[in-house]
């Protein structure tokens, strides 16, 4: 009709029409050596899609970027499909895709320690990638920090000592059992379209030496606001109290880039040291003549002097240009953010629930421009990744309607399932020359390291499972709710759900 409609929904009515993250299924052939060292692999990434394309192929480009996590693999071929199926248009949420590829990465290590029969803690670092490996989209990796973070995080968890006492627990607890895991994550940061990894901003300063800023980023609670405040402080040598915030508009920053992959700060933070440094310029002869002035006294002088106190800044990253078929060897992520966490949990066999006990983070952001968001940071997306992989599972009719509409059938992590022991460290002496006074991006990065818990509780499921003398070959696909821990830990009760009950027989009298 080409008239403005406005819709009020419901919950239930949101839920069922807002598109989600892209189910995935993973099928993978991997060669290794006796001592665990992947040579080759041959992926599948079958992504769903939902009824319509939205950012899908996007998505599907991260996973298939991101599947070998952080790990060489010297031969590999990986190929994408999207799905188009009768559900909603699936869509990117934080993470974009790279969670759902790291998590085969991780499937593939454990796989060839199990069959091997090693500690898959070695099969990781056997086979970490090193400064200066290439990976399969053709990219040199630059400073990577994942072996750093990985020795401080198993030193910092005590992960041997906590993994010997959970063998301790497990032998003496028949209907509890505890497990742990340590998952590393490489992030590569940069939006996958080339062209909108630009900026601007426009800074202007009155006659009083106050400061106003309007950069290209949208406060979404993330902090963008304070860590622009505190670059453009840097940037002037100023107090952060002069400096004020104009919430982005186009009628300020024209063409602005959307507020997306994790980059906001490395490029606002930049447009805003070009708009400082082109102020400072000008200001540079006030502050010669008068070195004992104020920066007050500077920008009053300035202004009697007819000195233009207003500028536009412009950043665009360097050397963003890859193309798969013109440019294959381009550079395709500015830089990479690495970090490594341990979870342990405790899962009851009987109902498949299960508690976090522990989590120890260690993250690479290079020199950090305000630590206390970046933990806040690292935590909540720890908490968001913890609930992907565990708890949020969508349920589907066949005819494409979603069923887990509500909060009695879609359970997100709450209050009570924050780790009991919570810490989070930042790697020291890192710094990172690609990115705003050597910071590293922290949005979506820690995510994956929520599947830690996931894994902790397949390791949990694993104890329970050779205690009954089965197979710890089995599949657990996430979310790992607790109706899958509890089939997952198989015993006489589980067989009945398959199994019709004769006519004499009665679950009471099942021997477990």
């Amino acid at each position: 009709l080409r008239r403005p409609v406005r819709c009020m929904l419901n919950r239930d009515e949101d839920m069922m029409i807002t598109g989600t993250r892209h189910p995935f299924l993973f099928k993978y052939k991997i060669g290794f050596t006796n001592e665990g060292l992947i040579t080759a692999c041959y992926i599948e990434c079958y992504a769903n899609a939902g009824w319509s394309m939205d950012v899908s192929f996007g998505v599907l480009e991260r996973a298939m970027d991101h599947f070998e996590n952080c790990y060489r693999i010297p031969n590999i071929k990986v190929v994408g499909w999207l799905c188009k199926t009768n559900t909603p248009s699936n869509t990117a949420f934080r993470g974009f895709g790279a969670p759902q590829g790291m998590f085969a990465g991780e499937h593939m290590i454990r796989d060839v320690a199990r069959i091997l029969g090693k500690d898959y803690v070695d099969i990781m670092k056997l086979n970490f990638y090193e400064t200066g490996d290439i990976t399969h989209y053709n990219q040199k990796l630059d400073t990577l920090q994942i072996n750093r973070c990985f020795d401080e995080c198993l030193e910092q968890s005590n992960f041997y000592e906590k993994r010997k006492k959970i063998q301790e627990f497990n032998k003496s607890n028949r209907w509890r059992k505890r497990g742990i895991s340590i998952v590393p994550t490489k992030y590569g940061i940069s939006f996958g379209i080339p062209h909108i990894n630009q900026a601007g901003c426009l800074i202007n300063i009155y006659a009083d030496g106050s400061v106003l800023l309007a950069h290209g980023g949208v406060e979404i609670g993330q902090g963008l606001h304070t860590k622009m405040i505190q670059c453009t402080a840097k940037a002037l040598g100023i107090p952060a109290d002069f400096i004020h915030i104009s919430e982005f508009a186009t009628d300020k920053v024209p063409n602005a880039t959307p507020t997306a992959a994790s980059v906001s700060s490395d490029l606002n933070g930049m447009a805003i040291i070009d708009a400082c440094d082109k102020l400072n310029t000008r200001l540079k002869t006030i502050k010669e003549a008068l070195p004992t002035a104020t920066w007050k006294e500077w920008i009053n002088k300035a202004y009697f002097d007819r000195i233009s106190l207003s500028a536009t800044g412009f950043y665009s990253t360097p050397d963003i240009h890859y193309d798969p078929v013109r440019q294959p060897n381009a550079r395709k992520y500015n830089y990479f953010t690495n970090g490594v966490g341990v979870t342990v949990v405790e899962i009851d066999c009987l109902t498949g629930d299960h508690q976090v006990w522990s989590t120890d983070i260690v993250m690479d952001l290079g020199s950090s421009i305000n630590p206390a968001i970046d933990i806040g940071q690292i935590e909540g997306a720890y908490m968001q990744g913890y609930g992907l992989f565990t708890l949020e599972e969508l349920i589907y009719s066949p005819q494409g309607i979603l069923l887990s509409r509500g909060p009695s059938t879609y359970k997100i992590a709450g209050f009570g399932n924050i780790p009991a022991e919570f810490n989070v460290s930042l790697l020291t002496g890192a710094p990172n020359p690609r990115a705003v006074y050597s910071s590293k991006a922290v949005g979506e990065p820690p995510l994956f390291i929520g599947a830690a818990a996931y894994f902790a509780i397949k390791n949990a499921i694993s104890h329970a499972r050779t205690e009954r003398g089965l197979s710890t070959d089995f599949t657990l696909n996430a979310p790992a709710t607790a109706a899958k821990i509890r089939m997952a830990c198989e015993d006489n009760f589980t067989k009945l759900i398959d199994e019709p009950l004769p006519g004499t027989y009665t679950p009471w009298n099942v021997e477990l």
